[in-house]
C-alpha cells in the first residue's frame, strides 16, 4: 500500500524569546513595542512540527512538505534564510500580522484558505501538522479550527510520536496527565496533528538544502498576497506587562505551621 503523504505544516514567526517584550496600544489595536525591529525566529512548536514532517517525508518516498505561514513577508524572508537550511519544504505565504493579538478564528481562516490554494495538494493524503501551542498566542485552538475548516475530524493534540504502519495506518502518541500517553490508531490520512516537542532534535544546517529551498521559496515570498484579518470582533480594553510584586519580611524562630498559615492567608487576600 502506498504511504506517500502530502504534509502541510502551519507555522509562523515569533519574536526571539530572549528579547524583552512590552505591549502597547496602536491605531490598529494592541502591538509590541518596536515589533518590526525585534529579531524573529520560527515558532518553536511549529519548528518541531516541521522537522517531524521532513523526517516522515524522507522515510516515505513520494511525500511532499509545505510550510504555510501567516506573517509579514519581510520578517518571514529573514527567518526563512535560516530555516530553509534545516529541511526541504515548499513555502506558502499569507502576508499579514503574526501578532499574538490576532484573533485565532481569523488566523485559522487565512491558513485554511492558503491551504486550499496549494496546487497539487491531494487532501486524501493530507497530514495537517502544526504546533500544539504557540509562543505568540498559546490559545491551542488554531490547528483545531483549521482542521474543521478542511473537513478533517481525526485530530490529535500534544503529539510526541507518529508511527506509520505497513498498511498505511497511523499510530499516534498524545500527551495526557501524569506524564502518560494516549495511544490512538487511525486507518489512514487525512488527520490533524498538533505537535508538542516530538522526539527529533533540531536538524543541522545544510547549505545545499537551503539553496534549493530558497530557489522555490523566494518567489512565494515576493508573490505573497495580503491576508484579510479584518473580520474579527475581538477587542482589547488594554494591554500591559504584569507588575512584579515583592513583600519581604525577615522573621526568626517561626514554626513551619505559622509560615504555612501566613502563606495561605496571603494567597486568600
Amino acid at each position: 500500500m502506498s504511504t506517500d503523504f502530502h504534509i502541510v505544516v502551519c507555522g509562523s514567526i515569533v519574536p526571539d524569546p530572549l528579547q524583552t517584550l512590552a505591549p502597547q496600544d496602536s491605531p490598529n489595536g494592541p502591538a509590541l513595542q518596536n515589533e518590526m525591529m525585534l529579531p524573529a525566529v520560527l515558532d518553536p512548536w511549529a519548528g518541531h512540527a516541521l522537522y517531524e514532517a521532513a523526517d516522515l517525508a524522507a522515510k516515505n518516498p513520494g511525500s511532499q512538505v509545505w510550510l504555510v505561514a501567516l506573517g509579514p513577508k519581510a520578517k518571514l524572508q529573514q527567518v526563512m534564510m535560516a530555516v530553509s537550511q534545516k529541511a526541504p519544504f515548499q513555502l506558502v505565504v499569507a502576508d499579514g500580522s503574526a501578532s499574538g493579538f490576532t484573533d485565532s478564528y481569523e488566523t485559522a481562516k487565512v491558513l485554511s484558505e492558503s491551504i486550499d490554494g496549494i496546487a497539487g495538494l491531494d487532501k486524501s493524503k493530507m497530514l495537517l501538522f502544526g504546533g500544539w501551542q504557540s509562543a505568540s498566542r498559546g490559545s491551542g485552538a488554531v490547528m483545531q479550527m483549521v482542521g474543521e475548516m478542511q473537513g478533517v475530524t481525526e485530530q490529535f493534540q500534544g503529539v510526541d510520536k507518529l508511527t506509520v504502519g505497513d498498511d498505511g495506518s497511523l499510530e499516534v502518541l498524545e500527551r495526557v496527565e501524569g506524564g502518560a500517553y494516549q495511544r490512538s490508531v487511525v486507518d489512514s490520512a487525512p488527520a490533524v496533528l498538533g505537535w508538542a516537542t516530538g522526539e527529533l532534535p533540531e536538524p543541522p544546517n545544510n547549505p545545499q538544502i537551503g539553496m534549493q529551498n530558497m530557489q522555490k521559496n523566494m518567489p512565494a515570498l515576493q508573490q505573497a498576497k495580503p491576508a484579510d484579518l479584518s473580520g474579527t470582533s475581538l477587542t482589547f480594553k488594554g494591554v500591559e506587562v504584569p507588575q512584579q510584586r515583592r513583600e519581604t519580611r525577615v522573621v526568626k524562630d517561626a514554626s513551619v505551621e505559622e509560615m504555612a498559615q501566613e502563606i495561605a492567608d496571603w494567597i486568600k487576600a
